[in-house]
């Protein structure tokens, strides 16, 4: 007999539905829903080069002003940066007046911000590119600025009626664990409720992490990117520290990074004073590898040619946005070099060599390409291109071979996989290079 009730369903069919509701009631779905930051932002922030320069009689050139942002939004128009894919112009903290408005709203420096934050972003927007403010989830920024705690909505309207599209919200001054989380999650909330398009960037899991283990299911629903570290230093011992960290914590990590969301491991300060080519050229290959945000800090009035040229590689930002979304990491630590690998869409894989050893010349290292992507990179052959430091074509190879490269001490070798099923014989003559 076929036992059903009076909406004329199945009971099976019912008690279905019925379950479906309870666990949509009790499981609410995610709270950032708002589809951006599908790959990870690209663009320029003021912090690491300019810090927190607000002497504009001293230093009319460095200090944090409207000038500075129209500055760098022309330049990066005239000199190609917004047509690889930079967008965001960000600005960091001390931008504000040491108090808020009667009205209780934030307000930028009346004398470094003369026409404000709105005529500031219809500029930035006139240029086809995306404006990005600072705040701070405590009662002060780490600057000793006015914070947002207790003003999420009115902040968030505020940026949202400026015309702002990222906020980058830190978290000094945070109080309780209880109240950085609550703070987070209000202001994710409060960005989505003014129904502008505006990324989030959180600070959330570096402020967390001291006391408790952050948890990455959470902070994706509230915030499109995160950092887990601390700030980037212009120094190699800084990017040293990163990648140590990001490594030794990749378990925790990797999973969590995917479209809308991503582990951020802080600027690029390539094209300032501390890191060698070499090293600029480690930071912009890991960078890709993992995923990360490419968020400039460096003056692009005075920057050299050849970190133009690095910086604007299409072949390391098309590796950096792949569609696809999947973080990288470290697959094998071998006495000073570091084996590094990212999915790719297609079933590509970006393969980073990093020469830890930082004296002495170039140093080779051998490995198969068995080791790739669980034995899937290469198999059953694959074609090898080097992207950095040079590009070159390293031919054909199978799922066996052994490839060697040649890195320069603090340096990476970044290159790509693309599976084929070329032959890899023709007449008798192999199509991939001899090493030995």
């Amino acid at each position: 007999m076929d036992r059903s009730c009076g909406m004329g369903l199945p009971m099976p069919m019912l008690l279905l539905l019925l379950l479906l509701l309870l666990l949509a009631l009790s499981c609410p779905a995610g709270a950032l829903e708002n589809g951006l930051a599908r790959t990870p932002p690209m663009g320029w922030l003021h912090w690491e080069r300019f810090l927190c320069q607000i002497d504009c009689n001293q230093e009319p050139r460095r200090c944090i002003s409207e000038q500075l942002f129209m500055q760098m939004a022309d330049l990066m128009v005239s000199d190609g940066w917004r047509d690889v894919g930079y967008q965001y112009l960000c600005i960091d903290d001390c931008w504000m007046a040491p108090t808020r408005d009667k009205q209780g709203r934030l307000q930028p420096d009346p004398n470094r911000f003369p026409s404000g934050i709105r005529k500031l972003a219809d500029y930035i927007h006139s240029k086809g590119l995306k404006l990005g403010i600072y705040a701070d989830v405590g009662n002060k920024t780490c600057a000793g600025f006015p914070g947002s705690r207790g003003y999420y909505d009115l902040d968030a309207d505020t940026f949202a009626g400026w015309g702002v599209d990222l906020l980058k919200f830190d978290g000094c001054n945070f109080g309780t664990l209880e109240l950085l989380a609550e703070g987070y999650k209000n202001m994710s909330h409060a960005l989505n409720k003014t129904g502008r398009d505006i990324v989030f960037s959180c600070e959330w899991p570096l402020y967390e992490r001291p006391f408790q283990k952050p948890n990455y299911t959470e902070i994706k629903q509230y915030c499109n990117y995160w950092r887990n570290y601390a700030d980037v230093y212009d120094a190699w011992g800084s990017v040293k520290n990163i990648l140590d960290w990001t490594s030794y914590n990749q378990d925790s990590i990797v999973d969590a990074a995917g479209p809308g969301g991503w582990n951020d491991p802080d600027m690029l300060v390539i094209g300032n004073f501390g890191l060698s080519w070499d090293q600029q050229v480690t930071q912009l290959a890991l960078w890709a590898i993992m995923a990360a945000p490419l968020l400039m800090s460096n003056d692009l009035r005075q920057i050299s040619s050849q970190a133009k040229a690095l910086l604007q590689n299409k072949e390391v930002i098309a590796i950096n946005q792949d569609p696809l979304g999947k973080q990288g990491y470290r697959i094998t630590k071998e006495s000073n070099f570091e084996l590094w690998e990212r999915p790719l869409s297609g079933g590509a894989f970006a393969i980073a060599v990093l020469n830890r050893q930082e004296i002495g010349g170039p140093q080779a290292f051998v490995f198969s390409t068995a080791f790739l992507g669980n034995g899937l990179a290469c198999n059953p052959a694959c074609s090898i291109q080097q992207i950095l430091p040079t590009s070159v074509d390293l031919g054909l190879h199978n799922w066996v071979s052994p490839l060697k490269v040649v890195v320069n001490p603090t340096g990476t070798v970044l290159l790509k996989t693309v599976v084929t099923e070329e032959k890899l014989f023709d007449n008798g003559n192999k199509h991939f290079p001899e090493f030995f």
